[in-house]
């Protein structure tokens, strides 16, 4: 899921979230069927969602809930990063990957009692092909706009061409969508939860209200800031959204298509704290949590809660802005804070067990990560005399860092921060401090370049590399404030080529080309873990921190 967003997505966040209370509210803790069985899963989530139409989001807490109610063409298995059927139980493209078609499962209801098949498909995805006004801003329709393009009437010019074509019923059962050129996010896109599959039925609804814009805060359209108007096909159905209370509500969808879920009830509340989300897990109030602290792994797991732990599937780097700090320009310059940094340290000391050094801005899970891009080991030494010969001795930067935030990649943010100021400060680089607010200060400051160096990091949203280069070097981003069409040309290469084969072989190249150039300095990649009460059996974890809760049941 993206964690890096544009200006306006975070504003709109930001507008959303404001003047919402957290409470110790546990309304909901063991409740119990007619049998005596729990029928309540509570799960303590580190932040709110946006909206309830995942459409509109781009958000990781968003996705969480909403991945329990909607469903894509395609899905990822279960506890894995492979693609498999979704709603569409097959799928196949043409040699030039321009023409997708996909077998839909019959017998499929939406939770509005509406009927699943070919032409709701392309009534989801022309919905969307025909936005207009504030939802074809990036804030709104990120996800949209990253996979297929802008819109059928693009109303900002310098808004991205469309790629989306056409969405075709072939049968009642088949639908098959066509786009312009070939693209390294399909099929992976066709699984995302900003692409889930709606109600026809809802979709006219949605239709008669509109997102609406004053300067950057956006405002959602009220049918997705409160239950009762959106309808998928998944296990649970939203019943309830208590914003004030910070708890989304859903229930077991009874005529789900697949293995209905086993607990009826599910609810996720925001406990934005990392302690505040284990105390709640060892009082019961909770069922289990996400992120949590390293250091509390092993307490956990000696008084008997379930801590597993995912698979690497993410990425934490320093970020260089050659635009605040000219003498970042200079090569000499990047490879000295390169090898100044304690990498191994790093991950020794502050990530869980499983935590790796990075050599490249993708992780070792992903095809297309290279075995030979250039190395920057660790060497003092090394980064004094590269400062001396680029004339920056005396080399003064301002980096920033995150509070108030726990990322899968980034479990202690200012931990982090102090071992590299103290790794730059040996070199002979006087580091300036500056602790910012994770949303919206943080994520504002570091997309437009405000920060001469800083931390951020990405959590895949699909298997391929594109999903993590091409977000960062396809093109000039103020993050980066470099412009080097080698290292475009490189990562645009393996995007526009339809062959698994050649397209692997492509990042690698690319990913050589990024390194050799540095922009930034991957840090290290890291295995996020996720917590459960004593007397539940979890669903299996998922590398992309996609987890289905109708898996959970209990003991």
């Amino acid at each position: 899921m993206r964690i890096f967003k544009s200006r306006a997505t975070r504003a709109l966040t930001a507008a959303l979230t404001v003047g919402l209370i957290a409470t110790g509210c546990a309304s909901e803790r063991g409740d119990e069927g007619k049998d005596g069985a729990k029928d309540t899963f509570v799960f303590g989530a580190p932040g709110d969602p946006a909206s309830l139409d995942p459409a509109l989001a781009s958000d990781g807490e968003t996705f969480r809930v909403t991945r329990q109610a909607f469903e894509a063409l395609l899905e990822h298995e279960s506890g894995g990063s492979k693609l498999v059927g979704g709603l569409a139980e097959k799928w196949s493209s043409n040699p030039a990957g321009t023409v997708w078609t996909f077998n839909l499962r019959k017998d499929v209801k939406f939770h509005d009692g509406e009927k699943f098949d070919a032409t709701a498909v392309c009534a989801n995805y022309d919905h969307w092909f025909n936005w207009k006004g504030t939802y074809q801003s990036s804030a709104v329709s990120y996800y949209w706009q990253t996979i297929m393009g802008g819109f059928k009437a693009n109303e900002d010019k310098e808004a991205p061409k469309p790629n989306y074509k056409s969405c075709t019923v072939k049968d009642a059962n088949t639908a098959v969508i066509e786009v312009l050129e070939p693209s390294a996010n399909l099929p992976g896109g066709f699984s995302l939860q900003a692409l889930a599959i709606h109600s026809p039925k809802a979709l006219k609804e949605y239709a008669k209200q509109s997102a609406t814009a004053k300067g950057d805060a956006i405002t959602y359209p009220k049918y997705s800031q409160e239950a009762g108007t959106v309808a998928g096909t998944g296990p649970y159905k939203v019943t309830k959204w208590n914003k004030g209370n910070k708890e989304v509500s859903l229930t077991r969808f009874d005529d789900y298509w697949g293995e209905k879920a086993k607990v009826k009830n599910l609810v996720f509340r925001t406990i934005d704290t990392e302690d505040g989300r284990r105390q709640a897990l060892q009082a019961g109030d909770i069922n289990g949590y996400d992120l949590v602290a390293p250091a509390d792994i092993k307490t956990l797991e000696g008084a008997g809660f379930k801590v597993p732990t995912r698979d690497v599937f993410n990425l934490l780097y320093v970020g260089m802005s050659q635009e605040k700090n000219p003498a970042l320009k200079k090569p000499a310059v990047r490879q000295a804070i390169a090898h100044a940094i304690d990498r191994e340290n790093i991950v020794k000391t502050q990530l869980p067990e499983g935590g790796k050094v990075a050599t490249q801005f993708m992780p070792d899970t992903i095809a297309g990560h290279s075995e030979n891009v250039k190395k920057y080991n660790f060497d003092t030494a090394k980064a004094k005399q590269l400062l001396a010969s680029a004339g920056e001795s005396a080399l003064s930067v301002e980096f920033c860092y995150p509070t108030e935030v726990t990322r899968p990649y980034m479990p202690a943010p200012q931990d982090i921060f102090e071992l590299i100021k103290a790794d730059l400060e040996k070199a002979g680089v006087k580091v300036t401090p500056k602790p910012m607010k994770w949303n919206p200060d943080y994520l504002d400051a570091t997309e437009a370049g405000s920060c001469a160096l800083h931390m951020l990091g990405w959590t895949g949203d699909f298997n391929d590399g594109y999903n993590f280069i091409g977000t960062w070097f396809a093109e000039y981003d103020k993050q980066w404030g470099f412009k080097d069409d080698k290292v475009f040309a490189a990562v645009k290469a393996g995007s526009l080529q339809g062959d698994p084969t050649k397209r692997t072989d492509l990042y690698k190249k690319a990913n050589e080309t990024i390194m050799e150039y540095l922009p930034g300095l991957p840090l290290s990649s890291s295995p996020p873990a996720i917590a459960f009460g004593k007397d539940v059996n979890p669903p299996k974890v998922s590398p992309l921190t996609q987890e289905n809760f109708a898996e959970v049941s209990f003991k």
